[in-house]
């Protein structure tokens, strides 16, 4: 089953929704109570569908989130996108406990994003298949970065002086290296800078 495109209740829903620490010119302050009780059994429903999750641990308390995005909360939940952190603890078997924080991603009612940090781990669905690595999110960027543009992968290609099977790998989420990160803003006509940041290659060191 996938963890996400999947319905949420309305009890989820104004859990989610409930945030006692965030105020705005005329809404009521502090929100009436709602129970945030249903969020462990619901994460602990998202992390079981993942098939390397160790169900010997499981979401035992969570606390009222808040909105991760900036902006107006004023605006509807239930008609916009929002995304909401929520704090908790999670338990082993065994009594261990740790930090859990799950940042979940809706529009309406319907889950669209979905990811948990237990302790300094960050963890979440996996994009690929089993027994594959997970591409690199630089593809996801360059393939938007083109088609904001409108430059097909040919015309990239040439600008670059790379092959066509190399922009479509890297597209697919093959590592970047500066070399390749460098030809690409050329052909995009891009800063080196910025899109070495958005390679998650800017180590600081030289041209």
């Amino acid at each position: 089953m996938e963890t996400t495109d999947r319905p949420l209740t309305a009890n989820v829903i104004a859990a989610l929704t409930y945030w006692p620490g965030v105020i705005w010119g005329g809404q009521k302050h502090p929100p009436d109570p709602v129970d945030v009780t249903v969020l462990p059994p619901f994460f602990n429903g998202l992390l079981r569908d993942l098939p390397w999750w160790n169900r010997d641990w499981r979401v035992d308390r969570v606390e009222p989130g808040t909105p991760v995005e900036t902006g107006d909360h004023r605006c509807d939940p239930a008609v916009r996108f929002a995304e909401v952190s929520v704090p908790g603890t999670v338990v082993s078997g065994d009594g261990e406990s740790l930090p859990f924080v799950a940042k979940v991603g809706f529009t309406g009612d319907r889950l669209v994003r979905f990811q948990a940090k237990v302790g300094d781990v960050v963890i979440g669905p996996a994009l690929s298949p089993a027994g594959r690595p997970e591409p690199h999110p630089f593809g996801r960027v360059l393939t938007g970065l083109m088609e904001l543009r409108g430059i097909p992968v040919r015309d990239v290609a040439r600008g670059a002086g790379l092959s066509m099977s190399t922009v479509r790998m890297l597209r697919r989420g093959h590592n970047p290296d500066l070399p390749l990160v460098r030809l690409i803003a050329e052909a995009l006509d891009m800063s080196e800078a910025d899109l070495r940041v958005i390679a998650g290659l800017d180590d600081g060191g030289s041209r």
